[in-house]
């Protein structure tokens, strides 16, 4: 049987030889890929789980929830996430002046892979939401979620605000911020409409779609958006 050699000690081994190449990232990842070629070594990849999605029974019963508790940051907080689909790391660095109130869309700077992007919001929502936004901008708040103490809330900080409204619910499966992303592009699905229009605001790839996806505009992303959020559960 051979005994391989650590993987730490084979790097420092490669290391001798490509010190003197000052190899950027670009450079080893595809000095690795030919390498894998020479040694013909098959790609693998881990089998994806399917996500965990919320019920729409469970949507309402969690919403109901936070409704009954009154409180307007909150219910702003859960319907922002549920209504654009945002990642928690892309919440907590939205600011006031990236909502555009007359276009109902927020823009997402820096998201999941450094890129930009625009999400849109439901008209319905846009009242409540900009009489909290005025709310906060007369405490002189810079991010669309800050604390008592004017910092914006982070990541755990978010998911432990949901995480209550999920036992205060007797809910078993914790609702969290990911669970009500993949919710709203779920329900999306259902409604028919298809990927190539949910990408542009989702912040998804897909190699195979690449090219109709950069043909398409949020301008007809969002009309299929509004044509159908109207029968959203909440």
């Amino acid at each position: 049987m051979t005994v391989r050699m650590s993987p730490s000690k084979m790097a420092k081994q490669l290391t001798k030889y490509l010190r003197p190449e000052r190899p950027d990232y670009n450079y080893l990842r595809n000095l690795f890929r030919h390498l894998r070629k020479e040694l013909e070594v098959p790609v693998t990849t881990a089998p994806k789980k399917l996500p965990i999605v919320p019920s729409e029974e469970e949507i309402k019963k969690y919403y109901e929830v936070v409704w009954q508790v009154k409180n307007i940051q909150h219910m702003v907080m859960i319907k922002t996430l549920l209504y654009t689909g945002i990642r928690v790391s892309e919440l907590i660095n939205v600011k006031i002046r990236d909502i555009d109130f007359d276009r109902c869309q927020i823009r997402i700077n820096q998201g999941k892979g450094g890129k930009d992007r625009i999400v849109p919001f439901p008209f319905s929502f846009r009242e409540v939401f900009s009489f909290y936004v005025t709310q906060i901008q007369e405490k002189k708040c810079v991010h669309l979620f800050e604390s008592s103490w004017k910092k914006p809330y982070s990541d755990r900080g978010i998911r432990k605000i949901l995480m209550r409204y999920t036992q205060a619910a007797g809910i078993k499966s914790s609702i969290s911020p990911h669970k009500l992303r993949h919710f709203l592009l779920t329900w999306l699905k259902k409604q028919g409409i298809d990927d190539a229009l949910i990408q542009p605001y989702s912040g998804h790839e897909s190699r195979q779609s690449l090219e109709i996806y950069s043909r398409l505009s949020i301008q007809e992303a969002q009309k299929k958006y509004n044509e159908n959020i109207g029968k959203f559960p909440i």
